[in-house]
């Protein structure tokens, strides 16, 4: 349409453009159309919004319903991640997930913006006779810098469920609080933790990227010493609270992660294993130290499309790497696409690795078939050679990693083909640097 232009001439000018809520046509329709207006992200005084409230109303209910039959009771702790653009993207879809299995809901004043969040009676939680269940938020830097005022509405909520006169065994936040309190910990009903204020990032996928990391526990501790802060009203604004975090960390049944873009998943970034595999990692490990039972779930949730049913995380995984990075299809696009695909190929081998480490995800299925496609298959290996030599010795390197740390059974030959090319393109490479180090008159004599 016309309105672009007009609207650009329009700001070059000074003048007004007029602002609107901007979004994902797939997701919110034909609302976000036209095109040509300033647009914003979204009003976070109207955070979650109504559509995004009953999604994660659904949700909620199936996570509680799934883990219910796998283990015959509901879970004590869930997890759930907030991450800033997600909630940007769904209208807070992950905030109503939380406040679901709190027993919540968004109290609205005049204007419509939500004034606070409700707890609801016990005798209206769905299904009748289920506890509010006690949720450890997980915030990214974003949604810890973007939505104070969501912080601050959930840090509030928690306090007050915290004290609401209910018997412990309906009531799992007053339950773990009061317990905290007895060990005398301050401030235990604390649950919105992430980075320290002004920093950014668990600091796993470094250390997976680096091969500086001896097992899974010692990455779930990375992540832990990374996300051992306290954020909500008045001064807590990053309070170092490791203490609180571990407890809650120990009665942790669940983590539930959302997707929200087809474009993306758990095998093509690296804050995915660093974050939600680092999480699992951390609770799982704070559970047997304390000698308690059980193993952590996962739930991903896929919210870009009608079909929200929780998935396991495992499940998750082969699905995504059989139709990404073992599919010949988007092998060979990504080879076209020359050194960049190159890159995008050996950033998700290290996100393959990410999730042994944290997830113990060691199907030998999925190395062996990348080995194939990627390594045995000539053409390809000479063609990703060429590209990014510097991107294929990392694709060499993580099949290495990977027999090594046990993550993957591997045919004695094929290890000593991949030692074989590795040991080749270090030379190469090295030559390269060589010849540069000559040429700048670097070189010792």
């Amino acid at each position: 349409n016309s309105q672009e232009i007009s609207s650009v001439l329009e700001a070059l000018k000074g003048g007004y453009v007029l602002p609107e809520a901007g979004g994902d046509l797939l997701r919110d329709g034909p609302g976000v159309l036209p095109t040509g207006r300033n647009i914003h992200a979204l009003d976070p005084y109207r955070m979650p919004s109504a559509a995004a409230m009953a999604r994660g109303e659904e949700v909620a209910q199936q996570i509680l319903a799934q883990h219910l039959e796998a283990t015959g009771g509901y879970p004590e702790t869930v997890s759930v991640s907030l991450w800033g653009l997600d909630a940007i993207k769904t209208k807070g879809e992950s905030v109503a997930i939380l406040l679901e299995l709190v027993g919540a809901r968004p109290v609205k004043e005049g204007t419509g913006r939500i004034a606070r969040y409700e707890l609801l009676p016990l005798d209206e939680l769905r299904p009748p006779g289920r506890p509010r269940v006690d949720v450890l938020a997980n915030m990214s830097g974003i949604f810890r810098d973007s939505f104070q005022n969501v912080v601050e509405l959930i840090d509030d909520l928690f306090l007050r469920a915290a004290d609401a006169d209910e018997p412990e065994e309906r009531n799992f936040i007053r339950k773990h609080t009061q317990g905290m309190v007895a060990q005398g910990l301050e401030r235990a009903s604390s649950r919105l933790f992430s980075n320290p204020a002004g920093d950014y990032g668990s600091m796993v996928n470094e250390r997976v990227g680096a091969s500086d990391w001896g097992d899974g526990a010692e990455l779930g501790d990375t992540w832990a010493a990374r996300n051992a802060f306290s954020y909500g009203r008045g001064g807590e604004r990053g309070s170092a609270r490791p203490e609180v975090l571990n407890a809650l960390l120990q009665t942790t049944d669940r983590v539930v992660q959302e997707i929200d873009s087809v474009e993306y998943g758990l095998t093509d970034i690296q804050e995915y294993y660093a974050n939600t595999g680092a999480l699992r990692k951390a609770a799982q490990t704070a559970k047997e130290r304390a000698g308690r039972r059980g193993t952590v779930g996962c739930s991903i949730v896929e919210t870009f499309g009608s079909d929200m049913a929780p998935k396991e995380l495992d499940a998750t995984l082969r699905l995504e790497y059989r139709s990404k990075l073992l599919n010949p299809k988007w092998a060979q696009a990504m080879a076209r696409q020359g050194s960049g695909g190159a890159y995008e190929i050996s950033q998700r081998m290290t996100a393959l690795m990410g999730w042994g480490a944290t997830a113990q995800f060691a199907d030998d299925w999925v190395y062996d078939q990348a080995a194939e496609t990627y390594v045995l298959d000539e053409e390809m290996a000479a063609q990703l050679r060429r590209s990014n030599p510097q991107a294929f010795r990392n694709v060499l390197r993580r099949f290495l990693e990977a027999q090594g740390r046990g993550l993957w059974e591997a045919d004695p030959e094929t290890i000593e083909r991949i030692k074989e090319m590795y040991g080749d393109l270090e030379d190469q490479l090295e030559g390269v640097q060589l010849s540069t180090a000559v040429r700048d008159g670097r070189a010792g004599p």
